[in-house]
């Protein structure tokens, strides 16, 4: 097990979008989380991922590796997350006066790792994703697909145990959207890592391990 959220609930201005919703996920699994606008999916991410907190309940839980992250404070949230976690989103998230590689090696230059052994790392992950030969260019130079392409590189740089993924194939033709779907694939069989993804896409959503509805805050 990597991850596990136990009765979680989220409220907005007390309208519920989460129910008591609980989720495990496990090693190399590709789970797809579907569901109406509104659903709830992207607060249960954001949630998962501790980047927004669950309403304050005795009998919540949630779980990164058998810590417990709750109760931790702002600053290990972030360091577990840069350490454990990979952030990959609808519209890329590049930072336009960056190199694609640049942009790849940011996370792990920010978790102070050695420059070198980043840079090597970098470079075979841009290889993995077919766009080395695009690592000088800025992300304004390059396609929708080579611009998601760097953003997964980016997410895997730290060597993450899971990958969240919100709408990824969002901006993306069928084509990019299926190829995309082939490098979760085949990068979690090479690395063990497991994918969370948010998206519309149903037939994206049919080829993950797992498919997870969300309705009215609770999976289905």
């Amino acid at each position: 097990m990597i991850l596990k959220g136990q009765n979680l609930y989220k409220h907005y201005e007390n309208k519920p979008v989460l129910n008591g919703v609980s989720i495990v996920v496990n090693k190399a699994e590709i789970i797809a989380i579907t569901g109406a606008s509104g659903a709830g999916k992207t607060t249960l991410l954001n949630i998962l991922s501790g980047l927004e907190p669950p309403d304050d309940r005795s009998d919540s839980s949630l779980t990164l590796l058998n810590s417990e992250l709750l109760n931790c404070s702002e600053k290990t949230k972030s360091m577990y997350r840069n350490k454990h976690m990979g952030f990959v989103f609808q519209f890329h998230g590049l930072l336009d006066e960056f190199s694609a590689l640049e942009n790849v090696m940011l996370p792990g230059r920010i978790a102070g790792q050695d420059h070198k052994i980043l840079e090597e790392r970098a470079h075979r992950l841009l290889q993995k994703m077919n766009v080395l030969e695009q690592k000088d260019q800025k992300p304004a130079t390059l396609s929708g697909g080579e611009r998601q392409r760097v953003a997964v590189a980016r997410s895997l740089i730290n060597e993450p145990s899971i990958v969240f993924a919100d709408e990824p194939s969002g901006n993306l033709d069928s084509i990019n959207a299926s190829q995309l779907f082939d490098m979760f694939s085949e990068l979690r069989e090479l690395t063990g890592t497991a994918f969370l993804m948010v998206t519309h896409d149903k037939n994206l959503a049919a080829k993950a391990d797992r498919m997870i509805t969300l309705e009215n805050g609770q999976i289905i």
